[in-house]
């Protein structure tokens, strides 16, 4: 059994994506509500992409740096905090222009937080994994 390639994987994720009005057709994200994530690598500066579940909230579209309970944070957190003004979403195949607002505590993490969870279940299970608070990103359509 070959190794599983994570790049390969999210390579293949956007190509149906794109294919499809941003709407996976196949695998575990089968006609989930998920976005594209273009940013700036946080060392390298060179383009990386992230396909990530989630929640509208208000004109503002919510993502949580859950990395599935990992103990440390995605990568893509640390490019969003290393390069905020050069950050992209795909959403049903629109490109837009997005600020990230970065809530690591407070009132409107835990907001977020709980939205996200009562809409997406499997994230209430993250925090049973890791000792950090998962951060939550709200993104602001920018120009």
């Amino acid at each position: 059994m070959p190794d599983w390639d994570p790049e390969t994987f999210t390579r293949n994720l956007i190509d149906d994506m794109r294919a499809h009005d941003g709407v996976p057709t196949s695998g575990p994200f089968a006609g989930r509500k998920v976005l594209i994530l273009n940013t700036k690598g946080a060392r390298t500066g060179e383009p990386r992409s992230a396909v990530l579940a989630y929640r509208q909230d208000g004109e503002r579209w919510s993502i949580a740096a859950s990395k599935g309970g990992a103990p440390v944070h995605p990568a893509w957190f640390y490019n969003l905090a290393a390069h905020p003004d050069d950050v992209t979403i795909e959403v049903n195949n629109q490109i837009l222009p997005v600020r990230p607002l970065i809530e690591i505590a407070g009132p409107e993490r835990d907001r977020l937080w709980e939205a996200h969870v009562a809409e997406m279940p499997g994230f209430g299970d993250y925090p049973k994994k890791t000792e950090r608070v998962i951060p939550m990103v709200a993104l602001e359509r920018g120009d």
